[in-house]
């Protein structure tokens, strides 16, 4: 294999994309180990600077993991889900469309009070109380999601006895209790890093890039739910529009 040296795109970029295409088409599957430095040098003709270069990249964005002693292997298959939307999706449905279990920690419960965007978007008085629930969201046992969510209390206070670890949240809601999630308003990405608290919680080091999800829910009357404020790792996660 020769990359194209009168590209514009660099050579480790071109190696980059080769590789990538070679997971993608499964001719390199999760955690198989894939050739060494030397042997990726010689087989498209560049110098183990470039090799290198490519795969410290690839591993960044979480296709490819180095283990001390072992060589390079293919990360695990990252998660793929569309932007919230209509038919909003479970994580629990997102990890089974992707072949993986989902598994799920609550991590925080209680009452906090009411931000100024969630006073104006749930048209609530200005001292307003929310019911606050944080869960860890793991996908075959890897923190993927750090949710976030705040639900008026009036309304939503049944959540503190439903069991949130083992059970969809979209599912108690749509069939115990007759509420449909079924679009949002207003959904915003960026792109933030994680803080300490955040690092430990995913698994990540201080500073990986993580999705910043601000999500407002609405029902299927148009009428508005909850907040949602997720935080996802961003090598292990791939959003479509």
């Amino acid at each position: 294999m020769r990359l194209n040296e009168g590209s514009l795109t660099p050579l480790y970029q071109q190696l980059m994309e080769d590789i990538k295409c070679a997971i993608e088409e499964g001719r390199y599957q999760p955690e198989e180990k894939i050739p060494s430095e030397s042997e990726l040098s010689e087989l498209y003709s560049v110098s183990r600077i470039t090799v290198r270069r490519a795969v410290d990249e690839l591993c960044a964005q979480g296709y490819l993991v180095k283990k001390q002693g072992k060589g390079t292997y293919v990360g695990r298959a990252k998660l793929q889900r569309k932007l919230p939307g209509n038919n909003t999706m479970s994580f629990t449905d997102v990890c089974r469309l992707n072949g993986q279990v989902h598994s799920c920690q609550v991590l925080t419960c209680r009452q906090v009070p009411a931000r100024q965007d969630e006073i104006k978007f749930l048209g609530l008085e200005p001292a307003a109380t929310l019911l606050y629930i944080q869960r860890l969201h793991m996908a075959d046992g890897v923190p993927i999601q750090l949710e976030n969510n705040f639900y008026p209390l009036d309304r939503f206070s049944f959540l503190k006895q439903e069991d949130l670890e083992h059970d969809s949240l979209l599912r108690i809601l749509r069939e115990r209790h007759g509420i449909n999630t079924c679009d949002t308003s207003d959904t915003t990405v960026e792109i933030v890093r994680a803080s300490p608290e955040y690092a430990q919680i995913l698994d990540v080091p201080v500073g990986e890039p993580l999705f910043y999800m601000n999500i407002y829910f609405l029902d299927d009357h148009c009428q508005p739910l909850f907040v949602g404020r997720q935080y996802i790792v961003g090598k292990r996660y791939i959003l479509h529009i």
